[in-house]
């Protein structure tokens, strides 16, 4: 059995009278994809903010490679090895998309401070975002002003801005999130690559049930804040409580061939 690289001990978050999460107990496996999913309000986007440092938890403990983070700030995760993404493509739009993962690099290195020196002087983080960008699919797009790709190629280069500093847990919040349905498989392709070729674990917050259902090693189903079930793929399509919470025809939609 692998390492358990990311835990969270009874965490909550509690926003006066409502509680979003409800003493939330996790144990991501390294190596693994672990994909997040529930319905609207269920608490999955504030589980995690409440991980990646966003937001403080109002009790509960999170623990990165056994050690407590959960009074780190967002800076601090990223400089231990947490990645994150949202929901909303986070890009620097008026910026190359070569400028935006090098930056994405140099914010890691002990340049960060010092943005408006010529680029040209780290030629270190510059084959770093160039090797980032081929790992993505995005050569030969280096000059384009990031506002110029197609959604889902912002996409890609929002996944090149998160690996830029080689993290050892890319945490994604609703990836294919405004994506064209053809668009989807490449992408979420492009993680599985990423996750088994670079030995990364992927914490997936994601709607879509057939990108699910293929590509997660385990599923933790969140209702109401707190865990329903957890389990492997087949475990959590066959649990009546997550069909009657959750899934119902939508994971009918999900299956290879619906049964006659």
């Amino acid at each position: 059995m692998s390492d358990v690289i990311l835990e969270t001990h009874d965490l909550r978050r509690e926003f006066g009278a409502l509680v979003a999460v409800d003493d939330v107990n996790v144990k991501i496996e390294a190596g693994t994809l672990h994909s997040i999913i529930g319905p609207n309000g269920a608490g999955k986007t504030t589980f995690f903010n409440l991980v990646s440092g966003t937001l403080p938890p109002t009790s509960g403990t999170v623990f990165f490679k056994g050690e407590d983070i959960t009074a780190l700030p967002v800076h601090r995760t990223i400089h231990l090895g947490l990645g994150r993404s949202f929901q909303i493509t986070n890009i620097f739009p008026n910026l190359t998309v070569l400028e935006n993962v090098r930056l994405a690099a140099q914010a890691m290195g002990r340049d960060s401070f010092r943005l408006l020196r010529s680029h040209g002087r780290y030629d270190q983080y510059l084959d770093r975002a160039a090797e980032v960008l081929d790992q993505v699919g995005l050569s030969g797009q280096e000059l384009m002003p990031a506002s110029t790709l197609p959604h889902g190629d912002q996409r890609k280069l929002e996944l090149g801005m998160i690996l830029a500093p080689d993290p050892e847990v890319l945490m994604l919040d609703e990836p294919t999130a405004g994506m064209a349905a053809e668009q989807v498989p490449e992408l979420m392709d492009l993680v599985q690559r990423i996750q088994e070729d670079g030995d990364k674990t992927v914490v997936l917050v994601e709607h879509n049930m057939n990108v699910v259902m293929r590509v997660s090693d385990r599923i933790t189903v969140m209702h109401q804040g707190a865990v329903l079930a957890e389990g492997t793929a087949s475990e959590i399509a066959g649990d009546e409580r997550v069909q009657t919470a959750y899934l119902g025809e939508l994971y009918d939609d999900a299956k290879p061939e619906a049964e006659s």
